[in-house]
């Protein structure tokens, strides 16, 4: 797990935007009935997010990063991934997620997210979307740039680019030559999970690809060190955020 159940984004709210949001049940290619939060903003269509979430799947600290999303300017998605497994609906602090994490496959994952941005492209099919993941997210964001999705850009946060997860996944680093976006990498300097090695490796080998990306390391930060919780890492994670928005400014071109 990423996120204690009472963490939150160390994002601030934006006092006044006029943001609306919702629960929503998508469905993917093959059936699956799964819940979406989405939240949106007034004004003109503009580049959106899909969010994919830790190990949890999806609860509160995710629909808070879509409201934050959207009131930073872009529609946002945040999905759940066990629709197959768990069925639709709010679920309680008690959810044994770990009991259907690992019946979670590539090809559902990727399902999931092809409807999100099918979704999001319902009035604009040329609509720039990226993908942002946390963690087990955070790979799986990765993952989506070789799903020939047409995305702008795939943001990981602390994903393990060497990890084959879920099942019928192949590691990020062995993907790179199908990734088909420009990649942001936002990585714990402390995370015993993901060596300083592996990081070092994903990033020479992204430079030998020829991918567009930027790996940022956060020298001492722990993994899941984007929490409000966490005021010591404050500063990391407002430069995480900047980078994000950032990154989806220079590469969600209308």
């Amino acid at each position: 797990m990423c996120f204690d159940l009472d963490s939150s984004p160390p994002i601030a709210p934006v006092a006044g935007a006029a943001v609306s949001q919702r629960d929503l049940t998508l469905m993917a290619a093959d059936g699956n009935r799964f819940a979406c939060f989405e939240a949106t903003v007034e004004g003109a269509t503009r580049p959106a997010v899909v969010i994919l979430p830790d190990v949890r799947g999806l609860y509160r600290f995710y629909e808070e990063l879509a409201l934050r999303f959207a009131e930073a300017g872009y529609d946002a998605v945040a999905i759940d991934y066990f629709g197959r497994t768990a069925g639709v609906g709010k679920r309680d602090d008690a959810f044994p997620y770990m009991d259907h994490v690992p019946l979670t496959t590539f090809d559902g994952v990727s399902a999931d997210v092809v409807a999100a941005v099918t979704h999001l492209r319902t009035s604009e099919p040329d609509r720039p979307i990226f993908t942002v993941g946390f963690c087990f997210g955070g790979s799986n964001s990765w993952q989506q740039g070789a799903n020939r999705l047409g995305l702008n850009g795939v943001i990981g946060f602390y994903g393990n680019p060497a990890q084959a997860f879920p099942a019928g996944a192949k590691p990020v680093i062995e993907l790179l030559d199908e990734l088909a976006c420009p990649l942001l990498a936002l990585m714990a300097g402390d995370d015993p999970g993901i060596p300083p090695d592996v990081v070092e490796d994903f990033r020479s080998r992204l430079e030998r690809a020829g991918v567009q990306h930027e790996v940022v390391v956060y020298p001492g930060a722990p993994h899941s060190f984007f929490d409000r919780k966490h005021e010591q890492f404050a500063v990391e994670s407002a430069d995480a955020w900047r980078r994000v928005l950032g990154f989806m400014a220079a590469y969600g071109v209308v």
